[in-house]
């Protein structure tokens, strides 16, 4: 008898284990199939993608071409461009050295850098990494384009050209994303450190984290296994793209990396392995606006629902042929990263909230239509935009507002709550001007990295 209920358990525990098996292969299936479709529908030249839960490595794997014109495969260890993902590892570095003492969050940008002319206004270390510091952004000007590929177009000249122009708001008022905000945290950084900002990220950073495929990004090194960039149009012509200059993107978007060393900086960021508690508590606490507005963003992290609505701490990264996503979901301890070596029709965030959504079994609410009176939102509505100043025309129509930004074409939006409307980050946020009374008298539009207020006219 004994003999019969142990063949017996052993027999249950293997069906289990046999459709438990049967289960995350299914998954693995179709993760894969869901990382590999943009390629085939020429949406991306190449791609690789990770996805790994605790220590389970669901998806990893390359799709499509490295180099379109000598027809070689991407690897899985690809070196990209990452972008504006470098502002993760200036931020971390800024706190590493508040943690030793040697500078703080609240310090004047001009305790630094006493020439930068802030045009009297009390700029902090804080207010850069939230963007919300309100100096220009040099990547706005008219005249940065021609710049940018220029190899004469050094550092010196990049603050040459911040110093010549206003500031767009005071500080702490609004939020606007801005590059130059880290590029002047890089020059902090290696005042503060004593190194320059390369060494500082591959000393403090990269080598203690074994992350051996990432680099401060050198456009004239020969790199193995680098991928080339593209643009792809919505019709899927390839283009090659130019190479930019990487003594000007700097702190704010110069790093290269590896979806795998990626991974790593994911797991180890989120898991203790780089920053005291204390630290990374503040780190993962978004930022918020002089009116005690809180934003959705902390200090170069997107920090709150994805586009799906599932929380997400993350941030993406795009450069001339490159895009690049890389994502923890907290409550799954899961991290997500995307690649992708042409710019195009193609956000990998797109692909990243994909992704989550079906490791976690997640399906977004179906989108509500608004329940009230559309009558008091409508009008006309101007602010401060990233680089140009930003209008929505709400009009009315039988189902319920339209919504024009920019001068497009007017659409409904869906509604999410109260006098909230939204689809995927954007959102677009109606005050009254006496709290739950009175006329509506403004609209915030608000996203990861941008919050403008916008008055009625």
């Amino acid at each position: 008898m004994k003999r019969f209920c142990l063949a017996a358990l052993l027999s249950v525990t293997l069906a289990v284990s046999t459709a438990a098996a049967q289960e995350n292969a299914a998954l693995i299936q179709r993760l894969d199939s869901i990382a590999g479709h943009w390629v085939g529908r020429n949406y991306a030249v190449g791609l690789v993608a990770a996805v790994v839960q605790d220590n389970d490595t669901l998806l990893f794997k390359s799709y499509g071409k490295a180099d379109v014109e000598w027809d070689v495969p991407m690897p899985l260890d690809a070196m990209f461009v990452i972008g504006s993902v470098t502002k993760q590892f200036t931020a971390v570095a800024v706190l590493q050295l508040r943690d030793e003492g040697k500078l703080s969050l609240d310090d004047a940008i001009t305790r630094w850098l006493p020439a930068l002319d802030t045009h009297g206004h009390a700029v902090t270390l804080r207010h850069l990494l939230a963007h919300t510091a309100g100096i220009a952004d040099f990547t706005e000007a008219p005249e940065f384009g021609s710049l940018s590929t220029n190899i004469h177009f050094q550092r010196d000249s990049a603050y040459a050209l911040l110093q010549r122009l206003p500031p767009q708001f005071a500080p702490g008022a609004i939020q606007v994303y801005n590059n130059s905000g880290f590029w002047l945290l890089g020059l902090v950084i290696e005042k503060a450190s004593g190194m320059t900002y390369e060494d500082y990220i591959e000393e403090k950073i990269f080598a203690p984290l074994a992350m051996t495929r990432s680099m401060y990004c050198n456009s004239l090194e020969n790199v193995p296994r680098r991928a080339h960039g593209y643009f792809v149009s919505r019709d899927s012509v390839i283009r090659r793209a130019w190479t930019i200059v990487h003594t000007w993107p700097f702190a704010a978007g110069s790093l290269c990396s590896t979806v795998g060393d990626m991974v790593t900086w994911l797991q180890a960021l989120h898991g203790g392995r780089v920053l005291a508690p204390e630290s990374y508590a503040e780190y993962m606490t978004p930022s918020s606006l002089n009116d005690g507005t809180p934003l959705r963003y902390s200090m170069g992290l997107q920090i709150g629902p994805d586009p799906s609505g599932l929380m997400y701490i993350g941030h993406g990264g795009r450069s001339p042929g490159f895009w690049v996503e890389a994502g923890w979901y907290p409550e799954a301890e899961l991290a997500v990263v995307v690649m992708i070596n042409n710019v195009g029709p193609l956000d990998p965030q797109e692909v990243v909230t994909e992704l989550a959504d079906e490791v976690l079994g997640w399906t977004p609410p179906p989108p509500k239509r608004f329940a009230g009176d559309p009558a008091p939102l409508v009008g006309r509505y101007l602010g401060q935009g990233r680089g140009e100043e930003m209008v929505v025309e709400v009009t009315q129509t039988p189902r319920g507002p339209d919504f024009s930004i920019n001068g497009a074409r007017p659409r409904a939006i869906p509604w999410i709550e109260g006098l909230t409307f939204g689809r995927g980050l954007p959102r677009l946020i109606f005050r009254r001007a006496n709290g739950d009374s009175g006329p509506v008298t403004e609209l915030r539009f608000s996203m990861p990295g941008a919050h403008f207020i916008l008055s009625k006219q």
